[in-house]
């Protein structure tokens, strides 16, 4: 029984149980699965950190970016009728009560007081249903799933899984850009990073499912999608960079519209070469905040088209604003250096400007 060099090592065949043991299951082969398909699939999750960032998710959906939110948008939260009563001071308190009452640790975890800032904002926005009532009709979802699937040239992409929260409305946000600015975009060309892949650090998969799904049932109250929020988690491992959260807030926002917009004007030929392009005729807008307690990002997506295989034709359109700080510091003890109070106790820095921005996001579709 002992091994001699040279001799033939016997080929035993495998041992198969006579009994099912869920501990020791051996899954099948992806050839032998149902949805198993002959050309990739390249899926975009919530874990997923592209290399390109913006540049890429704008390849990815054929995007024209344009700086700085639009103007109409903005001028609602600078008309007085429509701001909260002693909105700075109770903006101020907001930030308290997250980094400082909410806890009795001295310096709270972002996954802690970035959500609890969150839903202290949205409550004060939910204040003003007193003089829009529109604002009634929305909701709040969390833990759903989305799933949108298109063509980009050869390629096929889907952007799939959870996301942040969700907050959904009865009715449809307004278009933002007219028919001649959308009609436009045709001369705009689509910025390339060869010898970079566009599926680069997407994951490639042949085993995956067709389909287009905004996540909920059909007869929904609150099916139109209105702004996405993204916050800081618990899972060290779907931390992002800002560039890299700006381009996960592109393209879950791309893929709320799309699913949105398949349910609309069915889905039989989304996969066809032969599809003529299709520019919609009322655009879905999705909007989407970031934040991680302190900084803000604010994205505004207009789906124009639903023919993204060719760089040439109608563009979809996206308004980012980025890196907006809501205040400086928030310290439960000074910050001293060299015998000198260089950061006081407290809240400092506050900038109501950022706060104006995140209500006229609010109040779109709304006022």
């Amino acid at each position: 029984m002992h091994f001699v060099p040279g001799l033939a090592k016997p080929i035993f065949p495998d041992w198969q149980r006579d009994w099912h043991d869920p501990h020791h299951y051996r899954g099948p082969n992806n050839e032998e699965m149902k949805l198993h398909k002959e050309n990739p699939c390249y899926v975009f999750n919530q874990r997923t950190k592209i290399l390109e960032g913006v540049r890429q998710a704008l390849w990815l959906t054929k995007s024209k970016l344009i700086q700085g939110l639009p103007e109409h948008i903005l001028s609602l939260a600078d008309d007085p009728a429509n701001q909260i009563e002693d909105q700075d001071e109770r903006v101020q308190q907001a930030i308290r009560h997250s980094r400082f009452w909410d806890t009795t640790t001295i310096r709270p975890k972002r996954d802690r007081f970035c959500p609890v800032l969150l839903r202290d904002l949205l409550h004060l926005c939910g204040t003003l249903q007193v003089k829009h009532t529109s604002l009634s009709k929305r909701i709040l979802a969390e833990n759903y799933r989305v799933a949108a699937l298109w063509n980009r040239e050869k390629d096929v992409f889907q952007v799939r899984g959870l996301n942040g929260m969700l907050l959904n409305s009865m009715t449809s946000l307004p278009a933002v850009a007219q028919s001649g600015e959308v009609l436009a975009t045709e001369n705009h060309t689509l910025e390339t990073f060869y010898p970079i892949s566009p599926t680069i650090d997407l994951q490639c998969t042949y085993v995956y499912d067709q389909k287009n799904d905004t996540g909920f049932r059909d007869g929904y109250p609150y099916p139109h999608t209105h702004t996405l929020f993204f916050t800081e988690t618990v899972d060290s491992a779907a931390k992002f960079k800002p560039e890299q959260l700006r381009a996960k807030m592109i393209m879950f926002a791309f893929g709320n519209a799309l699913a949105r917009a398949r349910s609309l004007h069915g889905t039989e030929h989304y996969l066809s070469q032969q599809e003529h392009p299709q520019v919609l005729e009322h655009p879905v807008v999705v909007q989407s905040i970031a934040t991680d307690g302190r900084l803000f990002q604010f994205i505004v997506l207009q789906l124009n088209t639903t023919d993204l295989g060719p760089d040439t034709g109608v563009k979809n359109l996206v308004w980012m604003d980025q890196d907006q700080l809501l205040y400086d510091y928030a310290k439960c003890r000074p910050l001293i250096k060299k015998k000198i109070v260089t950061v006081p106790a407290g809240l400092s820095g506050y900038q109501p400007e950022t706060f104006k921005k995140f209500l006229a996001l609010h109040l779109h579709g709304a006022v």
